[in-house]
């Protein structure tokens, strides 16, 4: 098992702990399905996936993932209100044009969002950019700045601005250290590497 995969586990283990017995989970960029298979597994939950990669389509559905490809926001504008009790942005709120609506749209679809990200905040990203004036390359982030994907990257002090901004209550919060596996209770937009984040509406 890879580094990043080892790190994975992490993630899989606090989304599984908010989610309920049997409820009905949209994951979001939600990738080979491998999410979805460990809360069928954990949880018995009734999953959906949605990906604009093809191929990780066709792994979710090896998996026994029922999956749609396509455009998350595309797909989002097609459930009624309250369709799900859970819709999950793992690693994927970064990857997208406009973070805000996809965000609202997920309070609208689901009762709960779980939101994980990479946190810009965190020291080495800091450092290397103070010091080298240039961006971190490690096995979170693998590639050059040529070869990554278009992201908007943020730390854990900015996303808690835009839920207090736009009246968005946080449920739940685990902040996890650089190994992604302790959970960081000090300074964690300094400290923490990865956040997970339950939120729901406040309407």
């Amino acid at each position: 098992m890879s580094p990043i995969d080892k790190k994975r586990q992490a993630d899989l283990q606090i989304i599984a702990r908010w989610v309920q017995s049997g409820e009905r989970v949209l994951d979001l960029g939600c990738g080979r399905g491998v999410l979805l298979e460990y809360l069928k597994q954990k949880k018995s939950i009734y999953g959906v996936g949605v990906d604009i990669d093809f191929d990780k389509i066709l792994s979710c559905v090896k998996r026994g993932v029922p999956a749609y490809q396509g455009d998350i926001r595309s797909i989002l504008a097609t459930f009624p209100d309250g369709s799900f009790d859970r819709v999950i942005f793992s690693r994927t709120i970064e990857q997208l044009d406009d973070p805000d609506a996809v965000i609202a749209e997920g309070l609208r679809v689901g009762r709960r969002v779980t939101v994980g990200f990479v946190n810009r905040g965190f020291w080495v990203n800091r450092m290397n950019a103070f010091l080298k004036g240039c961006h971190t390359i490690n096995e979170v982030y693998t590639k050059p700045w040529y070869e990554s994907a278009p992201s908007n990257q943020f730390s854990i002090s900015e996303f808690e601005s835009f839920c207090h901004a736009q009246k968005i209550i946080i449920e739940n919060r685990v902040c996890l250290a650089g190994d992604w596996r302790s959970e960081c209770a000090l300074l964690p937009n300094l400290l923490a590497g990865y956040a997970i984040y339950d939120i729901a509406s406040s309407d």
